[in-house]
C-alpha cells in the first residue's frame, strides 16, 4: 500500500521515525523530502502522488494548521473514495496548545492519534501503522 505523508518541513525527524515504522510494516511511502527533485513541478508531482496513494498520514501541529498545503491534502483525501478509512491524523504535541477554531472539521471523519512531545512515542507510531493495516 502506498502511503502519502503530509507534514511541514520542520517535522523531518518525526517523519523519519514514522517512515521507518511504516516501511517495517511493508508500506511504500511518499514523502516530498525524498520524492521532489530540483526542477520538478512541485504541484504536479504532489498531485500525482496523492492520486496514486491509498492512505495518508497527516502530521498536525499548531503551526501546520496554518498551512494551506496540509489543508489541501486533507481536503483531497476527504473527497477521494480510495482514502476511505485510511487517513490517519496525528496531533503532535500538547492538545491544549491547538487553537480549536483552527482544527478542521474534516478531522471528525478521520482517525486521530495524539502524539505527545514528552517521552517515547514508539507505541503511538506503531498505532499509526496498525490503523492503516486494519483499514486495508
Amino acid at each position: 500500500m502506498k502511503v502519502f505523508l503530509s507534514h511541514l518541513s520542520t517535522d523531518k525527524d518525526l517523519v523519519r521515525k514514522i517512515s521507518d515504522e511504516l516501511k517495517k510494516w511493508g508500506m511504500d511511502l511518499w514523502d516530498d523530502t525524498y520524492e521532489i527533485y530540483p526542477g520538478d513541478n512541485w504541484a504536479q508531482v504532489t498531485s500525482q502522488a496523492l492520486q496514486e496513494s491509498q492512505a495518508m498520514v497527516v502530521l498536525l501541529t499548531p503551526e501546520s494548521l496554518d498551512s494551506k498545503w496540509i489543508m489541501w491534502d486533507l481536503e483531497f483525501a476527504a473527497a477521494n473514495v480510495s482514502y476511505r478509512n485510511r487517513v490517519i491524523s496525528v496531533l503532535v504535541g500538547d492538545p491544549d496548545k491547538f487553537v480549536e477554531e483552527k482544527i478542521p472539521g474534516l478531522l471528525n471523519y478521520f482517525k486521530v492519534i495524539n502524539l505527545p512531545d514528552n517521552g517515547s512515542n514508539d507505541e503511538k507510531i506503531r498505532q499509526i501503522a496498525e490503523a492503516i493495516k486494519q483499514a486495508a
